[in-house]
């Protein structure tokens, strides 16, 4: 699955307003962990929605290669027969995650536990992200993990069996780390519980629960405490998937600022572990409505109108961070069409992404006349008060599929085109993005 098709650029241009209706794909976080999840189980699982993108196709060709059955029905259903828990078979080669952090770390949980021992490999975008933070708690738990130098990829990790309980307190707001000491948790005898001191998207913990698995939530002085019992017994389920919130957040961006714009954004999830740019943009003044909110799986789900409205800039609440993190890109290209210089920091997260996505999206709004100021944990960008930007740069997408998205976004008011230098990347999250944009502008 490492990206290695060719540089796709891409021009965008000014092309009215967004109207109609759309449906984005599934979460991508619940799309990873219902393959994960169902192939522990013992039976056959059934995910409709899920996301179809090279990230969750990397989890599914890990899965498959550790014993797991997995595959896609005529109807876009997708049948899952489970190992179960601790029936994970040792990989005949090295696991290709390709762009996937969040394949990377969570299956480095599953293997952690297990007896068997599985090299991670990826695309340079990959190999550059640090996973420490990581493999720090499961060798606590007894793993074996030798990374490249600076904990990166490629890295391999010898399982424990029986591994050793742990109680461990997250030391930054991290889903993916909770997942995998989780996950790890799954096969080791006793009681795992991480301990968050803020708290962070909790769709393992959903997900975890309707498959069967004995888990608490309960809150502290500390934080939220999380406590698995091991040794679980996965039962399988009926699964679908709700659109993925993040998906959804480059159309109220563009739809914000597109005069004329009205849009249906449907089957949007919106556990509220993951509505920070929602929360975000209503202050800033975004018209989006909730429409036939309703459960789907255990998930609050709604279809999302937003209208074209005029944006006014904010200090964006840091609490907001854990919920929005990977929705800072487009809520930066949303601060430059805002009247007046719209502050967003405690995001620290954001240096140890896809790209440094802090200072890529500052290079490519300054590249397109937007001014911004950089902090180690943030950016501030004044914008333009509805009007057009300047545009007319060339973006480096840094292998990032949400700088490329993004910046697509802000190009659809701009004076001049914006230029992104190779747009292949968004294939990872959001393969039919850009024929949905000619869709719904009528291209």
């Amino acid at each position: 699955m490492a990206h290695s098709s060719p540089p796709q650029p891409r021009s965008i241009a000014p092309r009215g307003p967004l109207t109609g209706t759309l449906t984005v794909p599934g979460d991508k976080s619940i799309s990873h962990r219902s393959l994960m999840f169902a192939a522990l189980a013992v039976g056959t699982s059934r995910i409709s929605g899920l996301l179809e993108g090279e990230d969750v196709l990397a989890t599914a060709a890990a899965l498959r290669a550790m014993g797991a059955t997995i595959e896609r029905t005529g109807d876009g259903e997708w049948r899952v027969d489970g190992v179960g828990v601790g029936g994970l078979l040792q990989p005949a080669q090295a696991l290709d995650m390709g762009n996937s952090g969040t394949s990377t770390r969570l299956l480095m949980g599953l293997v952690a536990s297990h007896p068997i021992t599985a090299t991670f490999t990826g695309d340079a975008s990959l190999s550059a992200r640090p996973m420490g933070r990581v493999i720090e708690p499961l060798a606590q738990m007894g793993a074996d993990i030798t990374a490249s130098p600076g904990g990166k990829l490629p890295l391999m990790v010898r399982g424990l069996t029986p591994a050793v309980p742990i109680t461990y307190t997250l030391p930054v707001a991290s889903a993916q780390v909770k997942s995998a000491v989780l996950l790890a948790g799954l096969n080791t005898p006793g009681l795992t519980r991480v301990v968050e001191p803020v708290a962070t998207r909790d769709h393992s913990e959903r997900m975890l629960r309707g498959f069967g698995a004995d888990l608490t939530v309960e809150d502290s002085d500390a934080g939220r405490v999380i406590t698995l019992r091991g040794e679980a017994e996965l039962k399988p389920q009926t699964i679908t998937v709700p659109g993925d919130p993040s998906s959804a957040g480059f159309w109220l961006v563009a739809a914000s600022i597109v005069p004329g714009s009205d849009l249906v954004v449907r089957n949007v999830g919106l556990n509220p572990t993951r509505t920070g740019l929602i929360a975000a943009l209503r202050l800033m003044g975004a018209d989006i409505t909730e429409l036939d909110a309703r459960e789907v799986g255990g998930e609050p789900v709604a279809d999302l109108r937003v209208r074209h409205a005029p944006l006014t800039a904010i200090e964006v609440p840091p609490d907001l961070a854990p919920s929005m993190i990977d929705e800072y890109p487009v809520l930066f290209v949303a601060a430059a069409f805002a009247a007046g210089r719209t502050v967003a920091r405690g995001a620290h997260e954001l240096r140890v992404k896809e790209s440094d996505r802090i200072a890529a999206m500052r290079a490519a709004l300054e590249a397109c006349g937007v001014p911004c100021e950089e902090y180690d944990d943030g950016l501030a960008v004044t914008g333009t008060g509805g009007g057009a930007i300047p545009g007319g740069a060339t973006i480096a997408s840094l292998l990032d599929h949400r700088i490329a998205m993004s910046m697509s976004v802000a190009g659809l008011h701009a004076a001049a085109p914006v230029a992104i230098d190779d747009a292949s990347p968004v294939a990872t999250s959001y393969p039919v993005f850009y024929q949905t944009l000619d869709a719904v502008t009528g291209a």
